[in-house]
């Protein structure tokens, strides 16, 4: 006869497995693969869905790291669903909502009353990822004054600043200084993979 902890202890380590297949296989909630790639004189991204699409764009380097992942690390910290990676992951061409975006821009004599609630997200992502690059190629600005930057950028484009706080701005500011430093100094052909999820 087991003693009662041994016993216990046989009870535990006997019992049946309980799976839990979206822990175990995390990158199957995965919503969007995005893979991008290190050029020369231009890089490259490849989207990827669930479904098995892809979208593919290529453009001229620009800055110090790539635009779209700052976005990346902007729209997922701040939960921005329908901004530009949730609506590739949702079946829009990047293009189409580039000019989307462009056309919403800053509020102007051409667009000067609210924006159409389908892009208020896409223009928050887009002044709030503009403050957060020059935040990283110029001199850093005090974590206060950096929130009262992006709520006038996100003002003059007529939108609310999501809700957003100092550790979000620090988290934020982390994600892309990690993704940075692992870009830069990597040789051309290099792929970076960020895996979006909804």
């Amino acid at each position: 006869m087991m003693a009662p902890r041994i016993a216990g202890l046989y009870a535990l380590v006997t019992a049946p497995v309980q799976w839990h297949p979206a822990q175990v296989f995390e990158e199957e909630a995965a919503m969007l693969k995005i893979e991008f790639t290190k050029g020369s004189d231009r890089d490259w991204i490849v989207a990827t869905r669930d479904d098995g699409s892809v979208e593919k764009l290529s453009f001229p380097k620009k800055g110090l790291t790539v635009h779209d992942a700052v976005h990346f690390f902007v729209e997922r910290d701040l939960s921005l669903h329908d901004a530009f990676w949730g609506k590739v992951e949702k079946g829009s061409n990047p293009e189409d909502i580039q000019v989307l975006a462009k056309a919403g821009g800053h509020a102007s004599a051409t667009r000067a009353g609210q924006p159409d609630d389908s892009i208020i997200e896409l223009l928050q992502a887009e002044r709030l990822v503009e403050c957060f690059e020059a935040d990283a190629w110029g001199q850093p600005a005090d974590t206060e004054s950096f929130l009262e930057i992006a709520k006038a950028a996100c003002e003059s484009a007529l939108v609310p600043m999501p809700e957003m706080d100092a550790a979000k701005v620090e988290q934020i500011r982390q994600n892309i200084a990690a993704f940075h430093a692992d870009w830069i100094k990597a040789p051309a052909g290099y792929t970076s993979c960020l895996l979006w999820r909804r």
